[in-house]
């Protein structure tokens, strides 16, 4: 505690100097191999996570190209879009001069039958 040092003698108090700045050497040594144990850890941490992350990404594209196939593989195609439609056909169709109304309805226009 400190108490006991002046009754020390000179060459005593450089013993306890020199064993004090020991310790404090060893301590420092001990913090700063931990420190660089730490830190390889966290740069190899840090590797692993970056491969983690490229390997993640390189499947949520390969998803993303999946499911984009199949978008395309679910629509028709165009070559084969019009070969499936049917042939045009005239009789499938009202003829203009059906709708012209002075044809369809041109006895109209005859006097009316009166009964008597």
């Amino acid at each position: 505690m400190g108490d006991a040092l002046t009754t020390m003698s000179l060459r005593d108090l450089k013993q306890l100097e020199t064993r004090l700045e020991k310790g404090i050497h060893k301590i420092r040594s001990k913090k700063n191999e931990l420190l660089y144990a730490e830190i390889d850890y966290m740069q190899r941490r840090e590797m692993e996570l970056q491969n983690e992350n490229m390997y993640m990404r390189n499947k949520i594209a390969d998803n993303e190209r999946a499911l984009q196939q199949q978008h395309i593989n679910m629509l028709p195609s165009t070559s084969n879009e019009y070969e499936v439609m049917p042939p045009f056909d005239s009789r499938n169709f009202l003829h203009v001069n059906l709708m012209d109304p002075s044809s369809h309805y041109s006895r109209q226009q005859q006097t009316a039958l009166q009964l008597g």
